[in-house]
């Protein structure tokens, strides 16, 4: 059992009772050098900001962060999103962050900056996104939570949506994520038990343009610091155990306003035949390895499409893109892109699929190999 765990956590909240007066701490978040991480510090703010142009930028060293080399190491915070901190309460906050290197330009790890560049490109289109976030609760050993030290749990089949003991695994997690990405204001729409036991899956949405990387970035926090109070570890890695289990992916619903209007299938229709023209270049983008962590989960098997093909179909869930079945049936609505890995960047995937069916941008790698 981690240290953290063994905290007395009555002791803890007699101080967090304490009356602070008019000062707010603001818990800086933002994604380091590897694209996935998250890091985060506090800053004390005389009184509760109302809006993101009340926070100020601040500073850390990116060398410590894979951001910036030791001779040259600080990089900037830039704010840019603010939530209610779940954790401390009312005032204080969360605030979300770019991260912009001593020129102030952003740092190769800021996707967020060109998200939203292509996002305002796009708006008349009003590109709305819902993700399906999957992940997978592990002990302290790395191996999945509740699962036997020396086995395996029966095969998958009873998980998906259960209850009861011996079919879910860590449900006081999922609770107190849930309620804490309520009263930060994430838009977190549900929740459920995924097939492989100890998995879950999270869906936030809907968001317009840079909004999804937002939310998305902050319930990962927000799941990553609840996992911390319980002594438990919350992993993103799109294939956790080998051999007959399921993955876990990002599940990425897709729409513009000319999909959801009466008739819009046919907008939904050619949107996917623009990305069947551009498959690898999609996938190099909805992982951070460029397809390698990608390779372990998109084999065929498992309610995925092979890396290798792209396809499409109703109510497919063994294709690169699902057409829900109200959606074939009333002929207008959204497509869900199920490539993207349970790590990918948001910004990342949601301006890609922008640059392909809005912006009309083509051009397919020459080559691809993982």
């Amino acid at each position: 059992m981690p240290s953290s765990h063994l905290l007395n956590k009555t002791a803890r909240s007699d101080y967090m009772a304490l009356d602070i007066g008019e000062s707010c701490q603001a818990m800086y978040i933002w994604i380091d050098g590897t694209g996935q991480t998250l890091r985060v510090k506090t800053k004390t703010l005389p009184r509760e900001p109302i809006s993101i142009e009340e926070i100020p930028e601040w500073n850390f060293d990116g060398s410590s962060t894979g951001q910036a080399e030791g001779s040259n190491s600080d990089c900037f915070l830039k704010p840019v999103a603010m939530f209610r901190d779940p954790f401390r309460g009312d005032p204080n906050k969360l605030i979300l962050c770019e991260v912009l290197n001593y020129k102030h330009e952003p740092v190769a790890t800021n996707h967020r900056h060109s998200c939203l560049q292509v996002m305002e490109e796009a708006k008349i289109a009003r590109p709305w996104f819902g993700i399906e976030q999957e992940y997978t609760l592990l002990d302290v050993d790395g191996h999945p939570f509740g699962w036997p030290k020396q086995g395996y749990p029966g095969p998958q089949g009873p998980y998906y949506c259960g209850v009861g003991t011996g079919r879910v695994y860590g449900r006081d997690v999922v609770e107190a994520h849930y309620r804490a990405c309520l009263y930060a204001g994430i838009r977190i729409c549900g929740t459920n038990a995924e097939v492989m036991p100890a998995q879950w899956e999270y869906q936030v949405g809907t968001c317009e343009g840079v909004e999804m990387g937002d939310h998305l970035i902050v319930s990962r926090f927000l799941l990553h610091r609840v996992c911390e109070d319980f002594g438990i570890i919350a992993s993103f890695d799109p294939k956790p155990m080998p051999g007959d289990w399921n993955g876990a992916g990002c599940h990425t619903n897709y729409s513009t306003e000319e999909m959801r209007n009466p008739g819009g299938i046919s907008a939904i229709n050619k949107a996917v035949e623009k990305l069947s023209k551009r498959h690898f270049w999609h996938i190099k983008k909805y992982d951070p390895t460029g397809g390698k962590d990608n390779a372990r989960r998109l084999t065929g098997n498992h309610e995925t499409a092979s890396i290798f093909d792209f396809s499409s179909g109703v109510a497919n869930r063994g294709a690169s893109i699902r057409i829900p079945r109200h959606v074939g049936e009333e002929k207008c609505g959204y497509m869900e892109d199920r490539r993207p890995s349970s790590n990918c960047d948001p910004y990342v995937v949601t301006e890609a699929l922008v640059r392909t069916t809005v912006l009309n941008e083509t051009g397919e790698l020459e080559d691809f190999c993982i």
